[in-house]
């Protein structure tokens, strides 16, 4: 574990994958939530006016703060309108909750409820600071929100983050996806039915399953399967 005094010096980026890793081996996460709790704006400023910088800065923070409140405050699950609104960390001062990283800044102030197609309400002046300027459907298969069905989860990278989130989307599409010759039917992971407006909507949702080699030559129907809600500790990949 890094010193306090390597803490202050290093970046937003590096201080939020630090914290998933410290939470991962179950180090002290505590000097890194302070690091991160007191970074300038100034310090943020890749995380604003770099796409790659700040999808890698936002995937980390979400899924170290899931792994945060499922060892600390497990029994907020019980509830999902609590768990998603709980404080998960804070960021320059601005306590953040998982929805408000999800939909508010990564999904660029989209709705949680308007299936991918909707402003949130009343976003704070924050999200409008930080949020992304067009959401990357793939953050669907690299966010862990606690639930059975969340895929498997890494420490994102600015550098390399296109083809780690094209690498988390084929693992978890090959692992879920599920074709029935007979009945012409393909089951698919049912984040496609709850924010088909981040995939650019049905024509859109089938192009994407295409570019992963997830739906055949043949004309078929899409399924969505069912989404297991059962309070599941994120694994990490690889």
């Amino acid at each position: 574990m890094a010193s306090t005094g390597e803490h202050a010096r290093a970046t937003p980026t590096e201080l939020a994958a630090e914290l998933l890793v410290a939470l991962r081996t179950d180090a002290e996460p505590e000097p890194l939530l302070s690091a991160l709790a007191d970074c300038s704006e100034a310090a943020l400023a890749p995380v604003r006016e770099d796409h790659e910088t700040g999808l890698a800065f936002w995937l980390n923070c979400y899924n170290a703060g899931t792994t945060r409140l499922l060892a600390e405050r497990p029994e907020l699950y019980d509830s999902h309108w609590r768990f998603f609104r709980a404080p998960a960390l804070t960021v320059a001062g601005h306590p953040l909750g998982l929805d408000a990283i999800e939909h508010g800044i990564l999904r660029g102030s989209r709705s949680k409820y308007g299936l991918g197609y909707l402003p949130r309400l009343l976003p704070d002046s924050f999200e409008h600071r930080y949020k992304l300027a067009a959401v990357d459907p793939r953050i669907h298969f690299a966010l862990h929100c606690g639930a059975a069905s969340c895929p498997a989860i890494r420490a994102y990278e600015p550098a390399v983050v296109d083809d780690q989130l094209d690498t988390a989307t084929r693992t978890y599409l090959d692992a879920t996806v599920e074709y029935d010759h007979d009945a012409g039917v393909v089951s698919v992971p049912r984040v496609f039915r709850w924010f088909p407006g981040d995939f650019g909507g049905r024509a859109g949702v089938r192009a994407f399953l295409r570019r992963y080699d997830q739906l055949p030559e043949a004309s078929v129907d899409l399924d969505y399967l069912d989404w297991d809600w059962s309070r599941e500790t994120p694994t990490f990949a690889g």
